[in-house]
């Protein structure tokens, strides 16, 4: 899909851009290759840069409950990918690029299903000492392997897929580099369901692996109330294929519904996939941090067997067409992390 825009800072006769992305998913830590399309207006342009930008459509709770949620746009990253040229009128040019996407850069599918997660690439032209955004396309990013064996496993132990945000912060005692984090909600499987209401499961890659973020809403007992419990593993992006990945997550989630109060505070806890010590704790609000979002569910009907079913609720379908319609109308600037719709 491609959407132009006449660069309004130019006024009528100004060139237009619209930007090609190669089709298909793309992988995080993967390349994202393409063509940016220029045609020439009523007059000589000097095009000085071309920048495309990565953004995502975030949300943030606004108080300390969480009961309040702003939402809105975060660029997470930057690439020049051409300029420095004259663009003559009612002329036209091709400028093809290829940039790497973050390792961290969130899952928006997952065996073909739409996951409601929006991110774009807006294309930007700096004509003159004038710039505007020219172009705002859809990203669609696929799992990684090992994402897709963890998540494949959980289907397999009958954990059900309920939905994927992204929450503006940080979670403590991580590696992750954007500023936002990507939770994938599972419903429990039901040799678990007497323990936990729900599981979070985040995905912080990086070239040499990835860490394994778990979050269990843990049910309360007789003489207990329920709380959150996280723990945290690391896995290695070689050698999947050697790994009993249902009996590996079964472990993990074992040793999480394990938790006992007494790990309440920050504590040391966790393995990697080969049996070393890692970090993990149980905790109340653990990921923090002011910011911007929006809410997106997916109605599904599980990961049962690895395959995710269902449809995509219709505010998830709103969403997106907000997101590619109406964020470049307002003028506003696609870089602004703290703006709100």
């Amino acid at each position: 899909m491609v959407f132009k825009r006449l660069l309004g800072s130019l006024g009528v006769g100004g060139p237009t851009v619209d930007t090609a992305l190669e089709p298909g998913p793309v992988r995080p830590g993967g390349e994202l290759s393409g063509e940016v399309r220029l045609s020439g207006g009523g007059a000589d342009f000097d095009i000085e840069h071309i920048t495309l930008e990565l953004v995502a459509r975030v949300e943030a709770e606004t108080d300390e409950d969480g009961a309040g949620e702003r939402h809105g746009t975060v660029v997470f990253d930057r690439f020049v990918v051409g300029g420095g040229f004259r663009l003559a009128e009612g002329d036209s040019r091709t400028v093809p690029f290829t940039v790497r996407l973050p390792w961290e850069t969130p899952l928006t599918e997952l065996y073909g299903q739409d996951l409601g997660v929006v991110l774009g690439v807006h294309t930007e032209l700096s004509v003159a000492g004038a710039r505007d955004k020219g172009d705002l396309d859809p990203l669609t990013v696929g799992p990684l392997p090992v994402q897709e064996a963890i998540l494949e496993a959980f289907g397999q132990l009958g954990f059900g897929f309920r939905s994927a945000d992204l929450e503006y912060g940080r979670i403590g005692g991580t590696g992750q580099q954007l500023p936002f984090y990507q939770e994938l909600e599972l419903s429990p499987a039901p040799q678990y369901a007497h323990a936990v209401n729900e599981l979070e499961v985040t995905f912080l890659a990086t070239p040499g692996g990835m860490e394994v973020v778990l979050e269990a809403d843990k049910r309360g007992g007789p003489f207990s109330a329920g709380h959150d419990a996280l723990t945290r593993f690391t896995v290695a992006h070689d050698g999947i294929h050697h790994h009993d990945w249902t009996a590996l997550v079964d472990g993990w989630v074992r040793e999480l519904v394990d938790h006992r109060s007494s790990f309440a505070t920050h504590s040391s806890y966790g393995h990697d996939a080969y049996g070393h010590d890692t970090y993990g704790q149980e905790s109340h609000g653990h990921r923090s941090g002011p910011g911007v979002g929006t809410a997106v569910a997916v109605g599904a009907a599980g990961l049962a067997v690895g395959v995710v079913g269902g449809l995509v609720a219709a505010e998830v379908v709103d969403e997106v067409g907000d997101f590619f319609e109406g964020d470049d109308e307002d003028g506003g600037d696609g870089d602004d992390e703290g703006g709100e719709d």
